[in-house]
């Protein structure tokens, strides 16, 4: 057994969301819920078939995404992993539809963060173990910086009052 990690290669603008499945007819549902979740959402996604062919099967609305997510999957080439990125929405506008497709068993992480996926790799395949989303905190938030998230909040429209 050897471990790995693999970093996530994007613009640090972009979300992403990691999880795993467990049959090829993820692609087309995922595909059906962003699309339904968010009109005119900007996406792209990539899945790793764990047996017959074990492609990278791939759908999106932005070609560019779409590739982005096609060469990450193959880089983690670990079995019924799928990664979706994000155009114009972000993981809070989708992630309950994600989560209500049948197939989806873990969402590992969503976020705009640097990204390292840490897989473990046997005779038999690959895996994910678990992400390293971001950096460590430096510190613990004080009254100032509770006040600074809550206002925060309120001015991109995701709390009101």
């Amino acid at each position: 057994m050897e471990l790995h990690t693999v970093k996530i290669e994007k613009p640090d603008e972009i979300n992403l969301i990691l999880g795993q499945s467990h049959f090829i007819k993820t692609v087309e549902d995922l595909q059906e819920a962003l699309v339904t979740a968010v009109p005119g959402i900007e996406f792209g996604l990539a899945f790793c078939e764990a047996s017959g062919p074990a492609l990278v099967r791939a759908a999106g609305t932005s070609e560019e995404l779409t590739e982005l997510a096609v060469a990450n999957a193959f880089a983690l080439s670990a079995g019924h992993i799928f990664i979706i990125f994000l155009g114009n929405a972000f993981p809070i506008n989708v992630l309950n539809a994600i989560k209500n497709v049948p197939e989806v068993c873990r969402i590992y992480c969503a976020t705009a963060n640097p990204v390292e996926v840490i897989v473990v790799e046997t005779e038999q395949g690959r895996g994910v173990l678990g992400v390293v989303d971001g950096q460590q905190p430096k510190g613990i938030e004080t009254e100032d910086d509770a006040k600074q998230r809550r206002a925060f909040l309120r001015q991109i429209g995701y709390k009101v009052g």
